[in-house]
């Protein structure tokens, strides 16, 4: 099939990958490089860079909503489009421009988390499962008709790196057999009644509220690792805490004990134990490393 992809970050990569290998991609639309640094080089999405090694188009409009960019979109005359992390609002025009309509790649099993932050929304909630949903792509938010699911177990080991990871390969695997079976596959409407939302992540969130309880922590711990990252503040310095287990010890939330190279921090029920840290300006390490050389 002729295909125009559309999608941004390391997410987006497998599917790209795939696409590439098994179909004719026309055309790659991503988000515009940004300047970073202290330099301020110009870098580029990580799927425009799959896409330039693989000498395939790509733009990369601020908006679609403008017709001449819709008219040019229509004149790839392509049979799909796939869509997959890409962070644009799509138009009615841009959805229906090809043979075959538009296809999504949602790393959620759909009705459950719809929106921005569905892998880390799922670990913070404590679900036993996640997945990937192949949906067709409409106006309203993530409500298409799902064509294929694939499952992930959730176990408590689970970041939001690792589920990030396990999902973008199994986003490739399903679109591949949906794009190979796409005429005799019949879609499934979403149970509205089920929905929930995936509400975007924000540095707010990032710093840890010991007046919580220690479990629902933990679970924001995994969620946010590797980012945004959890952390707390100590002596005006920033900590992030990239894993954590819950202790059965009760004491003032936010008080930190330090003994035997163990770092514990009280929580308004229970506690955590840091067992992975990062100090402002240094490296991830295990925290009896830190503790070998400092004391909170």
């Amino acid at each position: 099939m002729k295909v125009i992809f559309m999608g941004t970050p390391d997410f987006a990569v497998p599917v790209l990958q795939r696409l590439i290998k098994e179909h004719q991609v026309v055309c790659v639309y991503t988000r515009a490089p940004k300047e970073a640094g202290r330099g301020k080089q110009v870098t580029k999405t990580p799927v425009h860079l799959i896409a330039e090694e693989h000498g395939i188009e790509v733009r990369t409009p601020k908006t679609l909503k403008d017709v001449t960019e819709q008219e040019k979109f229509r004149a790839l005359n392509a049979d799909i489009s796939i869509v997959a992390a890409y962070g644009l609002i799509l138009p009615k025009a841009v959805i229906e421009a090809c043979k075959y309509g538009c296809l999504n790649v949602h790393a959620s099993l759909l009705p459950r988390w719809r929106g921005a932050a569905p892998i880390q929304r799922a670990i913070e909630a404590g679900d036993a499962k996640s997945g990937v949903t192949i949906m067709r792509v409409v106006e309203a938010l993530d409500a298409g008709a799902m064509y294929k699911k694939g499952e992930v177990e959730i176990n408590a080991d689970t970041t939001g790196g690792i589920l990030h990871d396990k999902l973008a390969e199994i986003g490739a695997d399903l679109m591949s057999e949906v794009l190979a079976d796409l005429d005799n596959i019949s879609p499934q409407e979403q149970d509205e009644s089920l929905v929930t939302y995936a509400q975007k992540l924000t540095k707010d969130e990032s710093k840890i509220d010991f007046s919580m309880g220690a479990e629902v922590l933990e679970r924001k711990i995994r969620a946010f690792n590797p980012f945004p990252a959890m952390f707390f503040e100590h002596n005006g310095e920033r900590f992030k805490v990239l894993r954590a287990k819950v202790c059965d010890r009760q004491g003032t939330p936010g008080a930190i004990l330090q003994e035997d190279n163990k770092l514990i921090i009280f929580c308004a029920d229970k506690a955590l134990e840091v067992l992975e840290i990062q100090r402002q300006g240094k490296r991830v390490m295990p925290t009896e490393e830190l503790l070998r050389g400092f004391k909170f």
